[in-house]
């Protein structure tokens, strides 16, 4: 098959969260599967920093816009061809004066202005792509968008004419949904009669994923559990309805990774590598750290981590409220992260309480990221809810138990070890609260002092975390849509 990709992410040029990481893994095997992929991309600063390869295409494309948001006329796309080194082919395309900016969605924690008319000319210009490539005689199969900044391209297929596809929508978390007033139509190049609410208008504004998720052929979202609780109110984010509507079409499918990024066997980011045969240099991993984040050197001492966004969905608060607890035993605690200002905040005088065994280092790259889950022994993930995550695969991965909340995901990734350790590869705890977490920590802890944990973190180690098998489901999802 020949599939398109739109998104705004990928990793690690263009990432916010675990999007950017899923979109460069899964277009990677993908490709190993013997399909063509192709992603497009807004032309952001960042790509221009990472020193990717790109030529630009001779001839520009023109989209036509209401005079309310060009007054000078057509807006002219120019588009820039480049490859990935998993040999995914890119497509860039510069929507002049939208995307050369730092950031993504906005800086420092607030939204850009304009990010309706961002998004809204950036999905018209992967429409018209698909238009090009189908008056050339080799459309695409399929067009893959994910989550709200390109949930609108799948929209505009169904509802323009000339406008060939069949769509995929993958729902990354549907707490993000695209909110704007209804003169975005404008930018869109769509009438006053998409604002209906059988179609785009949602609580009196225009809702980007509720259109994605009508027009789309194919739904998936990124864990089985998730896929059945967003059709609840919990955590529908008031799109409980719209997707029970689409129940049918929507397939969960858990997410994977890419082992040659996270590999302790072969990861150049640790000071000595390790696998689950022979676990040995971990410790040295966590003295290396300790060492350079400024913390006592006690690698006997168990190492409890957290890395991940800063925001109440992640449970940071939780997080923030129980370390003082947590900190009574003999431990280390080293959180990671940055968003919400006041979190951050509460992290950082959480773990000054022992400033000799824990820290709170904010946002750190993806380098570090791994130094931290090589070193630990114990990574927390408290998210309220948590569409797949990708943390505790990076923990299990690197020999560090997850302890987590009970809830999306996180479920479908992590059997809880049951009492006498002969089952399970990790730590589960079932209510989104600082005394259940910390419940949940104690009862890890205590397993790390049995004869048998080498054992279990062996069994961790040996998990089938892998994109082959999600890829192929994928593909399945694909065929299915196109009537296959």
């Amino acid at each position: 098959m020949d599939i398109l990709f739109a998104a705004s992410e990928i990793a690690p040029i263009v990432k916010v969260g675990g999007l950017a990481d899923v979109v460069a893994s899964l277009s990677k095997a993908l490709r190993l599967l013997g399909h063509k992929v192709t992603i497009a991309l807004p032309r952001y600063q960042a790509l221009e920093a990472s020193g990717l390869m790109m030529a630009r295409r001779l001839t520009p494309m023109s989209l036509d816009v209401d005079p309310s948001v060009s007054p000078g006329g057509p807006i002219q796309v120019t588009l820039f061809d480049g490859r990935l080194s998993t040999g995914v082919e890119l497509v860039v395309l510069d929507v002049p004066g939208f995307h050369d900016r730092p950031g993504i969605y906005g800086e420092e924690g607030r939204a850009y202005d304009d990010n309706a008319r961002r998004f809204s000319l950036f999905s018209r210009a992967v429409v018209e792509l698909v238009r090009q490539r189908a008056r050339s005689g080799s459309p695409f199969d399929i067009v893959h968008v994910h989550d709200w900044p390109t949930a609108m391209v799948a929209y505009l297929l169904r509802h323009q004419q000339a406008a060939p596809g069949r769509s995929v929508l993958t729902l990354h978390n549907v707490a993000h949904q695209g909110l704007f007033p209804k003169e975005t139509l404008a930018c869109l190049g769509l009438s006053d009669d998409h604002f209906v609410p059988d179609r785009l208008e949602f609580y009196g504004q225009l809702n980007f994923l509720k259109g994605g998720i009508l027009a789309a052929d194919a739904l998936t979202t990124v864990s089985t559990t998730y896929a059945s609780e967003i059709l609840t109110p919990k955590h529908g984010e008031r799109l409980d309805g719209v997707l029970r509507t689409r129940a049918a079409q929507l397939t969960g499918i858990v997410n994977g990774i890419d082992y040659a990024v996270w590999n302790p066997m072969t990861d150049p980011a640790l000071i000595a590598r390790y696998d689950a045969e022979d676990v040995s240099n971990k410790g040295r991993c966590k003295s290396a750290l300790l060492q350079e984040i400024g913390l006592e050197i006690r690698p006997e001492r168990p190492l409890i981590v957290s890395v991940g966004r800063v925001v109440a969905q992640k449970g940071s608060d939780l997080l923030a409220n129980a370390i003082p607890k947590i900190l009574k035993a003999d431990v280390s605690v080293v959180v990671a992260g940055e968003g919400d200002p006041a979190l951050m905040q509460k992290l950082t005088a959480a773990t000054a309480k022992a400033p000799e065994r824990a820290r709170f280092l904010g946002g750190v790259s993806e380098a570090v990221v791994h130094r931290l889950m090589a070193a630990a022994d114990l990574v927390v993930v408290p998210s309220r809810f948590e569409p797949c995550g990708l943390v505790q695969l990076y923990a299990q991965r690197y020999g560090a138990a997850p302890v987590a909340c009970r809830t999306g995901g996180l479920v479908d990734t992590i059997v809880d070890l049951d009492a006498e350790l002969e089952t399970g590869t990790g730590f589960l705890f079932d209510k989104p609260t600082a005394t259940s977490l910390l419940g949940g920590v104690q009862r890890a802890l205590a397993a790390l002092t049995s004869p048998r944990w080498p054992a279990v973190q062996r069994r961790i180690m040996r998990l089938e975390l892998g994109w082959d098998r999600p890829a192929r489901r994928y593909v399945q999802v694909y065929r299915h849509a196109l009537g296959g």
